[in-house]
């Protein structure tokens, strides 16, 4: 029996009894590597010849558990994976504010219920709503009254018997009067009082009503409400509820700098949500102007079609921009790339049969399963595929 390596004892005769096939070509890997890397040592330098990469050998009978495959350019076509979170869409988006002062008196939706724009979201019992209701009143009734006088008085005139001063006089009395009747009617506009509500405060010796209703600005749902019943609110300040049309919404996703230049408002983007697996179809709307300094990447939004409201705030999906065009690229399979300590991508090269090298590359993006290599391998070198990561846990371990 020959002699074993001092780095480990020697191999039981059927390994993948024992141990799991990872484990066996790993530890196979080491054996090996360790033996090149004594050899190493009891060499003379050579001085005159630069370092070469370390080659990691693998047993013949683990070869067959990889997989060797060439680097090879293809026809890439420019599409941008990534992902993304789901947002309400901000050009639809809106909250409700009161603008009078008062407690809640009733509540007439909640959340997830859809309205019309200006259905009545709650009503407000306040002082306010009467007193602008009663300077409508007295504007209306000084208008009729000095008509009557303007009237009276063009009569007068007509027979001698005043002044054309006194006519003129109440003339401006009057104009004075509908310059009150209109700011007080826009004060009821203001609070968002309809049609019907200004006929009934037009009607003199009735009650004047102390309920204002709070109306939905748009067509929507209730995507948060964010008051109860019998709560004082401030005129302007409180917000009541906000709603959103979620027959749209934003996916919020980012890209990194090597897919910038691929990117271009309008490109048609398709959404996944891993749970569901339905695609929803939208459109780049917006291409951030500046990098996000802790993830590295440029703030993209995506504006959604989302008619069945399936797609909800903060929801996960994953996202590929179609943004048009071909080019060749050279390309290995995803299994292919892993990560260094540094977090940098590297991929296991075939020196020699057998003996592998660690290489630095530069990747774009993933598609079909394969990953796009833009600088660190040439066409037709081969790397490790299926596998690699065991060659990895050996090079760590040594």
């Amino acid at each position: 029996m020959p002699t074993q390596s001092s780095c480990f004892r020697g191999w039981p005769s059927r390994p993948d009894l024992y141990l799991p096939a990872a484990l066996v070509i790993a530890l196979g890997i080491t054996q090996l590597a360790c033996g090149n890397l004594k050899n190493a040592t009891t060499a003379a330098p050579d001085e005159a010849k630069p370092p070469e990469p370390a080659l990691f050998s693998v047993p013949q009978e683990q070869m067959a558990r990889l997989q060797v495959v060439p680097v090879g350019a293809r026809t890439w076509t420019a599409a941008i994976q990534t992902t993304g979170t789901v947002d309400w869409d901000a050009d639809h988006t809106t909250q409700a504010i009161t603008q009078v002062n008062g407690p809640i008196s009733r509540i007439l939706v909640d959340l997830g219920t859809p309205v019309k724009a200006g259905d009545p979201l709650l009503f407000v019992a306040s002082p306010d709503m009467a007193n602008a209701i009663s300077a409508y009143r007295k504007a209306r009734n000084r208008e009729v009254l000095t008509k009557r006088i303007v009237d009276r008085m063009k009569e007068l005139l007509d027979h001698g018997s005043v002044a054309l001063k006194d006519v003129e006089n109440s003339e401006a009395d009057y104009n004075d009067a509908m310059t009150d009747v209109q700011n007080s009617l826009q004060a009821l506009n203001i609070f968002g009082i309809d049609k019907a509500d200004i006929d009934r405060a037009e009607q003199q010796g009735t009650a004047i009503s102390t309920e204002l209703a709070v109306r939905a600005p748009i067509a929507g749902v209730v995507v948060q409400k964010l008051v109860s019943p019998g709560q004082l609110i401030q005129a302007g300040t409180t917000v009541c509820f906000m709603l959103s049309d979620v027959s749209t919404v934003w996916v919020q996703g980012h890209i990194f700098d090597p897919d910038l230049s691929e990117l271009h408002v309008g490109a048609a983007v398709d959404e996944t949500n891993p749970a569901s697996g339905k695609v929803f179809h939208g459109t780049l709307g917006y291409v951030g102007a500046f990098v996000d300094p802790a993830t590295r990447t440029t703030p993209v939004r995506i504006v959604t079609q989302n008619p069945e409201g399936l797609l909800k705030k903060d929801m996960f999906v994953e996202v590929t921009v179609h943004a048009g065009g071909t080019r060749r690229l050279l390309a290995v399979p995803v299994s292919a790339v892993l990560r260094d300590d540094k977090n940098e991508p590297i991929v296991y090269v075939q020196a020699q049969p057998g003996k592998f090298a660690e290489r630095s590359v530069t990747i774009g993006q993933q598609q079909d399963g394969m990953i796009a290599i833009l600088s660190g391998l040439r066409e037709g070198e081969n790397v490790l595929a299926d596998g690699s990561l065991f060659l990895q846990f050996a090079n760590s371990i040594q």
